[in-house]
């Protein structure tokens, strides 16, 4: 008897970048169980007029296609299928060694890689969380963190995998405390800061942002624009008196708004790769 493989439904929807984020949580209103980013640099193939792919996972055919429905008159909008598990670690061919700015190479746990001698390597498995290191809005705050001056401490909110603050330590941070809401990115970080040798001086924690007390000379938040301004106040309570805070996740247009919700702070850098942005904010006062 021939057993029959599971099936497992996505909506991918095709938008131009600048309406990614609205697209992407229309997704997840609409009961979207996570939801992914391509565009010509993945393994998916790009599509025309330079518009990305947004995939979104849904746990049974009827909501998938409930959400077809709901964004088909907004967005090209197909229904497709992953029929089978072997999808789950097939994304690993295509996440390879990557140099980072001057000094930072990210390094699959499962590749291998020869490093020189001025080389910070940070051996990475996301697992289920967020940042493979690839991502333009990681790479940013990668490169900044190779060159803020070294803080005694770092906060990073929304961990997702770690990256962050564990490259942060590797490039001589003392401690981190790293916070994400989602309980795969703890237990993801922890495993990852394992691997690099600095579990001892990396703090991890499901608490809210809220809930965190003292401040810190640099705080990162990778997240995106609609988390980044309700966050202000909070994040901002968490930097100390002449700290640095970074921020990304945001693309161009919404940089304005962004920094509107951050009165008193100076921005002190600004990169930009294709559409995305990252801030480093100093605040003084």
């Amino acid at each position: 008897m021939t057993l029959s493989q599971p099936r497992y439904p996505y909506v991918h929807i095709d938008v131009p970048p600048e309406e990614a984020e609205l697209a992407a949580l229309a997704l997840w209103d609409l009961g979207a169980q996570g939801v992914e980013e391509r565009d010509g640099r993945t393994f998916a193939p790009p599509n025309a007029a330079g518009r990305i792919t947004l995939v979104g996972s849904f746990q049974d055919e009827e909501g998938a296609e409930l959400a077809v429905a709901a964004l088909t008159g907004s967005y090209p909008t197909r229904l497709m299928h992953v029929v089978g598990d072997a999808w789950r670690d097939g994304w690993r061919a295509h996440f390879k060694p990557t140099r980072v700015g001057e000094r930072l190479v990210i390094r699959p746990s499962w590749e291998p890689y020869q490093a020189n001698a001025a080389d910070v390597v940070l051996t990475l498995d996301p697992g289920g969380a967020f940042g493979t290191g690839t991502h333009e809005s990681t790479q940013l705050v990668l490169t900044m963190l190779e060159h803020v001056a070294t803080p005694a401490a770092v906060l990073d909110v929304g961990c997702g995998s770690g990256v962050l603050s564990i490259a942060a330590l590797l490039l001589g941070a003392g401690e981190a405390l790293a916070i994400d809401i989602d309980p795969a990115s703890v237990r993801t970080t922890r495993e990852n800061a394992e691997v690099n040798g600095v579990s001892g001086r990396l703090s991890v924690s499901e608490r809210p942002l809220a809930s965190i007390e003292g401040v810190f000379p640099l705080v990162v938040a990778n997240i995106e624009a609609h988390v980044l301004i309700p966050l202000a106040d909070a994040l901002r309570a968490r930097v100390a008196s002449g700290g640095c805070l970074i921020l990304s996740g945001l693309l161009a247009h919404q940089i304005d708004e962004v920094l509107a919700a951050y009165p008193g702070a100076v921005c002190e850098i600004r990169r930009q790769v294709g559409d995305w942005v990252a801030l480093q904010l100093r605040f003084d006062g």
